[in-house]
């Protein structure tokens, strides 16, 4: 049944000092296992925003995307080696709206739809999300635009940030307008073009959006052909000479989006205070950007810590905390042994290394010395046990390599495997079967991570690389323990090998004998670790902090 006279609703009153009307752009969410729309960390991240906004009774809505089929279903060949499957997704929940309307892209109209995400399927604030692939409505070419999550053509990935920009733009006035637009990240920025083809003003724009940027990655800021972005309409029709002027754009042919969104907003934020400082040396350049402040990224306490972990440790039970620890590593090995045939032992220390698969996020770092990470495995008095798990893009063709060869190596270990399908629900079992939750990119190229968060929540002791959120949370052998920092100048072969031999020490010398020899000390550490990552790094305090630090 389509839903008619759409409004801003919410199913609350607004508190005061949530009372502005914000509409959030993102084009990912990790809302729930069963909505596939996201690849990721900023989806996880956005969709915890959501729930958090929810509960704290904001006056915000979601805009996102309607991808047909997700992001991908990461699958095994008959070798065991990674493989992609794009399979549609049908969502029974969501409700079409009569908000259709045309936009332009590539000189032709095409047919947007918005479907509604209630508020009470997954306790999120009011959603909207957008489609092209409409029957009867558009082309086929036009109907792809919504299919993929990242589509890897450059084409279709700027049709994309238009529909969501442009088409999420006319949802927010179809809706009665907004006092902020928040773009977490880039992707949305054809809205602030639409903006001020209505406002002809860049001043009035730029007090009406607020923008994150999320990677201090030269790859995750996107950059096209200025030509093109405007012969498809990212511009609004907007005249080159003054998205230039507008954007200090003034010469040359690549055009920024990250800058571009600098440009054209009031405010601006990193996802933590060490990505704060870096964003703020990387855009040095750019004459017209405002201060990128840190507000560091959380999760939903609620969503994604268990519950009998929490009463435990609410009632300072050690023998409960490690009885339903051991429950959940039991439940996790369920997995390991459906998908891989390996048996695993709740009672042997086990580490999980489970993020994105990006070349600077090392995944293969404590097997850089293949033969020593073999015998560390196989001690009889302080056995280990590791599991990797991530998707890496599917176009990246090193991310791909790195996960197959790990499939290879640990073939033949019995207490070693890599899992695929990290979706949500994989997430969070490894989370809560975690003993070390293993973190290893090269500093500081990453903005926050926030697999670490829900880990702690969930009683895994983060082992980390000084990086994004964890130099404000790890207290070494308190909470966490933290690789010594190297030489971000050094080569990068340098950078490794010194960032190898560290987490090769702290776990030889301090994380296992902690664990099999002085289990008092460690459970301290484990009970320390989920007592501070909450409240700080709980997204209710991040929900609050963007109300009173960007929706002013």
């Amino acid at each position: 049944m389509t839903k008619t006279n759409c409004t801003w609703e919410h199913p609350y009153a607004y508190p005061e000092a949530y009372s502005k009307r914000v509409a959030y752009f993102s084009m990912e969410y990790g809302l729930d296992a069963a909505m596939k729309i996201y690849s990721g960390g900023l989806g996880y991240l956005a969709g915890s925003h959501m729930r958090s906004a929810y509960e704290l009774k904001q006056n915000m809505i979601g805009i996102g995307m309607l991808w047909k089929f997700g992001y991908y279903e990461q699958i095994r060949d008959q070798k065991s080696q990674m493989r992609v499957l794009y399979r549609e997704r049908y969502y029974t929940f969501l409700e079409p709206t009569d908000l259709i309307f045309p936009i332009n892209i590539n000189g032709n109209p095409v047919q947007v739809q918005a479907w509604y995400l209630p508020p009470g399927i997954f306790e999120t604030i009011p959603m909207y999300f957008l489609t092209t692939d409409i029957e009867g409505a558009n082309d086929y070419l036009s109907r792809t635009i919504t299919h993929r999550l990242y589509d890897a053509n450059a084409a279709t990935r700027i049709a994309q940030s238009i529909v969501l920009g442009i088409g999420g733009a006319k949802v927010v006035e179809a809706l009665g307008g907004a006092d902020y637009y928040h773009m977490n990240e880039a992707h949305a920025l054809p809205l602030a073009f639409y903006l001020y083809s209505q406002l002809k003003d860049a001043e009035k724009v730029k007090s009406k959006v607020v923008f994150t940027t999320h990677t201090p990655e030269k790859a995750g800021n996107e950059e096209r052909d200025i030509h093109l972005l405007d012969k498809m309409g990212f511009f609004s029709g907007v005249p080159l000479a003054d998205v230039r002027k507008i954007t200090d754009h003034n010469t040359g042919s690549v055009f920024g989006y990250t800058p571009g969104a600098l440009a054209l907003c009031c405010r601006s934020n990193g996802v933590s205070q060490l990505h704060a400082d870096v964003s703020n040396d990387m855009w040095a350049h750019l004459k017209n950007k405002p201060e990128i402040i840190g507000i560091t990224n959380a999760q939903n306490q609620r969503f994604w810590q268990d519950i009998k972990l929490k009463k435990a440790l609410d009632n300072d039970d050690d023998k409960a905390l490690s009885e339903r620890k051991r429950e959940l590593k039991v439940l996790l090995f369920k997995i390991v042994a459906d998908q891989t045939g390996k048996l695993f032992d709740p009672d042997v220390l086990t580490i999980v290394w489970a993020r994105r698969f990006a070349g600077y996020k090392r995944a293969d770092l404590i097997m850089r010395n293949p033969q020593y990470f073999y015998e560390m495995l196989s001690r009889a008095k302080y056995p280990m046990q590791i599991i990797w798990a991530g998707k890496p893009y599917p176009e990246d063709d090193y991310g791909v390599d790195v996960f197959n060869r790990l499939v290879e190596y640990t073939h033949l270990a019995h207490n070693a495997t890599i899992l695929t399908g990290y979706e949500m629900n994989l997430s969070a079992a490894l989370k809560k079967g975690a003993d070390i939750w293993l973190n290893t990119p090269r500093r500081p190229r990453e903005a926050s991570g926030t697999s670490g968060m829900t880990a702690a929540m969930n009683g895994a002791v983060n082992v980390s690389i000084n990086d994004g959120w964890v130099p404000e949370f790890a207290q070494h052998g308190h909470n966490a323990f933290v690789i010594p920092e190297a030489d971000e100048h050094a080569p990068t072969e340098v950078q490794d090998q010194h960032d190898y031999e560290h987490l090769m020490r702290i776990m030889e010398t301090e994380v296992v004998p902690t664990y099999y020899d002085k289990p008092s000390e460690w459970w301290k550490i484990v009970k320390n670790g989920m007592r501070e990552v909450v409240p700080q790094f709980e997204s209710g305090r991040m929900a609050d902090e963007y109300y009173k630090r960007l929706f002013l």
